[in-house]
């Protein structure tokens, strides 16, 4: 059974050969509200559909990375839950913790993605091989993506992204047939 996902082959071309890709949190993985409890602890709601896109990138062989200027422990609980383990939390300056991860894994910015919502997420998406925004995502972000996703950021976005990275890779059919089997 064939996949019903189509992309621009020039955007597949352009995301080929990424193996790690970078996500902010508020207003990627979250719809970007700050919700916090008459205690002052913070709560953040993700999306499912995001979730099992990130599983599947790693199952593909490709990083997922976050770097987010925010720090909680509900985050915390959903990214050990989803197995990421390259994270950096209450970074402001992303450009600096997406070196590192890099210098980690062995890789460089062509091999790399990334997907942000607002100016701290500038520099990461102009040095990226491909960059992504959410619908949402402010202006100037727009303007400097290779894609912007028809969901909004905490409503799928995300899972958009990931689908683009595995059809790129030559691993979103064979990821499918898995689930498709009798």
């Amino acid at each position: 059974m064939a996949a019903a996902l189509n992309f621009d082959p020039a955007l597949l071309l352009q995301a080929q050969g990424v193996r790690v890709a970078f996500f902010d949190v508020d207003g990627v993985l979250t719809d970007g509200g700050l919700l916090f409890s008459e205690t002052g602890e913070s709560m953040k709601r993700f999306n499912t559909l995001d979730g099992h896109g990130l599983k599947m990138l790693q199952k593909a062989g490709i990083t997922p990375a976050i770097i987010t200027g925010r720090d909680s422990q509900p985050l915390r609980a959903r990214l050990h839950a989803l197995g990421i383990t390259h994270a950096h939390f209450g970074t402001e300056d992303k450009q600096p913790a997406a070196e590192q991860t890099l210098n980690a894994l062995g890789l460089d910015w062509q091999q790399a993605a990334a997907m942000g919502d607002d100016w701290p997420d500038l520099p990461m998406l102009c040095r990226a091989a491909f960059a992504c925004a959410p619908a949402n995502a402010h202006v100037e972000v727009r303007a400097r993506a290779h894609f912007i996703t028809s969901a909004q950021g905490g409503f799928g976005a995300v899972r958009e992204f990931c689908d683009l990275l595995l059809v790129a890779s030559g691993r979103y059919a064979d990821l499918l047939d898995g689930y498709l089997r009798p």
